[in-house]
């Protein structure tokens, strides 16, 4: 199994591959405690739960393509990560993908309060799926 998070300030989304790893599921939204060792945990408690061999990384580059303060937060933090996991670690560009998410959201007509709710573990999936499609490539 595959876990992808799409990492943000409030919330992290969480998503999970099948257990062939084909396609990426949506799982839950975990909200940010503002302390990086509960979050961690939080984390971590998922990947032990669903036996997780692997973790994706949203990876915040900027539409240029540069690592601005957004991505350097988030080496930091999948360094911290890298030391509490045993798993492989991957990264994904995820540029864009809560816009895609949301768009895509409003065109369903899914209200404000709904898509607050699943908009980052939609982003997880996408992250998610992308990596499952560049693997099997």
């Amino acid at each position: 199994m595959v876990i992808g998070l799409d990492l943000g300030e409030r919330r992290i989304g969480v998503a999970i591959s099948d257990p062939g790893e084909s396609y990426a599921l949506p799982l839950r939204t975990l909200e940010r405690t503002g302390n990086t060792h509960d979050d961690l945990q939080a984390i971590l408690d998922v990947v032990r739960e669903y036996g997780a061999t692997t973790i994706v990384v949203g990876d915040p580059v900027s539409l240029s393509g540069e690592r601005g303060i957004a991505a350097k937060k988030m080496d930091e933090f999948v360094g911290i990560l890298a030391k509490a996991y045993d798993g492989a670690i991957e990264r994904v560009d995820e540029r864009l993908t809560t816009a895609q998410v949301t768009r895509t959201l409003l065109a369903a007509d899914v209200s404000r309060k709904n898509r607050k709710r699943v908009v980052d573990q939609l982003a997880a999936a996408l992250i998610l799926d992308t990596f499952l499609g560049r693997r099997k490539r």
